[in-house]
């Protein structure tokens, strides 16, 4: 028993290690899939329980954080089914206080949110992986979809997302 227990301890150790060195990863899908800081620590929390419970499923035939990825996009893609329904998006703390050029580096961002937002699911994770400047083979990897696709589908995103920037800038 006293053996079972160390390993599980190790297992713990090593877990949150990994989780702490690649929470990077949660906080870019939580962003990008869930509306206020309410759900995003919500949605943070599931996918840091998903990851647990598949962390002794892990292998070690990809990179940890290309599992990690995976398994945050997919518990991001659940939750978004779940609550379909939820209305309104809030992106970035407005009462930021900024330089001129630092607001304006911060309404471009606020901007590229809000174009990513208005994308499908399976969309937004395809660029958020190239945001995170992710290769071809490893976002194909953690999509489960062919290198090819991931290169046309990215195509078509960024056409997508240029036209939704143009309209916002229009409407400002």
């Amino acid at each position: 028993m006293k053996n079972n227990a160390k390993v599980q301890q190790s297992t713990k150790k090593e877990f949150s290690e990994r989780i702490s060195e690649h929470q990077g990863i949660i906080h870019k899908v939580t962003m990008i899939y869930a509306d206020s800081p309410a759900d995003r620590e919500d949605l943070f929390q599931e996918i840091c329980l998903q990851l647990w419970r598949s962390y002794a499923r892990f292998r070690g035939e990809a990179k940890f954080s290309t599992w990690m990825y995976r398994v945050a996009l997919n518990t991001a893609i659940s939750n978004v089914r779940k609550n379909k329904n939820k209305p309104g998006h809030e992106f970035l703390n407005e009462n930021v206080q900024l330089s001129d050029e630092g607001q304006s580096d911060l309404d471009q961002v606020r901007l590229l949110f809000r174009a990513v937002a208005a994308l499908n699911r399976i969309d937004k994770a395809i660029i958020l992986l190239w945001l995170d400047e992710k290769s071809y083979d490893e976002i194909a990897t953690i999509m489960g979809t062919s290198k090819s696709n991931v290169s046309v589908k990215l195509v078509r995103i960024k056409r997508r997302l240029e036209a939704l920037i143009k309209e916002a800038e229009k409407h400002e």
